[in-house]
C-alpha cells in the first residue's frame, strides 16, 4: 500500500516495522516459536514474565540499561573485554543477547534448555584476570547473579516506563520471582525473587562497583554504534537515552550523568512513551504473539492480567 493510501500513522508504524527488523532480522538465531503445538514453554501466557518481555521498547531500553549497570562491575566487565568482540560488533552481541533472553522466555521446553545448555557451556570457557589482578570466571554464580538481577531489574522498568500497562499490586515482585529460573538453570544462586530482595542485593553489591576507564570505553563504544537501519544516530541516541533514564539514582551517580545528560535522558524517555504504541501496532506477528499461537491463546491476552497468578 502507498504511503498515501494508508496514511501518516501506517506509515510511520511501516517505517518502525522496518527499523526493528533492520536492527533485529528474523530467521538467525534458529530458534522455532510456533512448535511444539500446547508447549508452554519455561513461563507461559498466564506469567508476568510474558507480559514484560513482549514489549519492544521497553525491553530494548531495558537491556541497554542493563548494559550501562553491567559496565560497573569489574570482574562482569572484564569478562566482556577479554572475550567479547563488542568494540567490532556490539550490534551482533545485542541480538544475540536478545535471542536468548526471547528463546528462553517463549521458545518450547527443549529448546530452551538447550540454550541455557549452550550459553552455560560457553561460560565455562570464559575466564581471566582483571586488570587489577583479581580472577574472574563466567560461570561464577555471584557473577551470574549480577547479570540476571541487573537485566531483569532494567526490563521490569523499561516496562514500566513504556509499556502503557499498569501492573496489579504485587506483578513486580512476581516477576523477580518467576525469571530467576533462568539464571538459577545457568548456575547463579541466592537470586533475589521480590523488588525488595532486589534493592537489599544491589545495597550489597555497590561497594565493589566502580566506574573506571574500561567503563569509559564501553559506553563510548555504546554511543557510536552504528546500527544497520535509515535514521541509525537519531534512533541510537532515543533508545540510549531512554534506557539511562531507567537508571536508579546510585547507577546515574556512579556514572557521572550530569544534569544536563539527565534532562536529555528524561526527553527521550517522553519521546519514546508518546511513540510506543506505535512499535506495538507494527509488531502484530512478533515472538510473542507466535508463542500464543503455539499455546492457542490471543496475542491480546499479553495486554491485560487478568488469570494472572500473583500468588508467591
Amino acid at each position: 500500500m502507498s504511503e498515501s493510501r494508508r496514511g501518516p500513522v501506517g506509515a510511520m508504524q511501516a517505517a518502525i516495522r522496518g527499523w526493528v527488523l533492520g536492527v533485529f532480522p528474523r530467521g538467525q538465531s534458529g530458534i522455532e516459536y510456533e512448535t511444539p503445538a500446547g508447549d508452554a514453554g519455561l513461563f507461559g501466557p498466564d506469567t508476568v514474565t510474558w507480559r514484560v518481555h513482549a514489549d519492544f521498547p521497553g525491553m530494548l531500553s531495558g537491556g541497554l540499561c542493563a548494559l550501562l549497570l553491567q559496565a560497573l562491575h569489574p570482574r562482569a566487565l572484564a569478562g566482556v573485554w577479554d572475550h567479547s568482540d563488542f568494540r567490532t560488533d556490539l550490534v551482533g552481541r545485542l541480538r544475540r543477547t536478545t535471542a536468548f533472553v526471547a528463546g528462553t522466555t517463549y521458545a518450547g521446553t527443549e529448546q530452551a534448555h538447550q540454550l541455557i545448555t549452550r550459553v552455560a557451556a560457553i561460560h565455562t570457557r570464559v575466564r581471566g584476570t582483571t586488570a587489577d589482578g583479581v580472577g574472574y570466571s563466567a560461570d561464577d554464580p555471584a557473577l551470574l547473579t549480577w547479570v540476571h538481577v541487573s537485566e531483569a531489574y532494567a526490563f521490569l522498568q523499561g516496562f514500566r516506563a513504556y509499556a502503557g500497562m499498569p501492573g496489579p499490586a504485587g506483578f513486580d515482585d512476581r516477576y523477580y520471582d518467576e525469571s530467576r529460573c533462568v539464571a538459577e538453570a545457568l548456575g547463579a544462586r541466592d537470586v533475589p525473587a521480590s523488588s525488595a530482595a532486589v534493592d537489599a542485593y544491589f545495597e550489597r553489591v555497590r561497594p565493589e562497583l566502580r566506574f573506571d576507564a574500561r567503563s569509559r570505553e564501553v559506553l563510548a563504544v555504546l554511543r557510536r554504534v552504528r546500527l544497520p537501519v535509515p535514521g541509525a544516530t537519531f534512533s541510537r541516541e532515543v533508545f540510549l537515552g531512554a534506557g539511562a533514564a531507567l537508571l536508579p539514582p546510585w547507577a546515574e551517580a556512579l556514572l557521572e550523568v550530569t544534569p544536563l545528560q539527565r534532562a536529555r535522558h528524561r526527553a527521550c524517555a517522553r519521546l519514546l512513551r508518546t511513540t510506543a504504541p506505535l512499535f506495538r501496532a507494527a509488531l502484530p506477528d512478533g515472538i510473542a504473539p507466535r508463542a500464543c499461537r503455539r499455546v492457542g491463546v490471543a496475542p491480546e491476552r499479553l495486554r491485560h492480567w487478568d488469570g494472572v497468578d500473583l500468588g508467591r
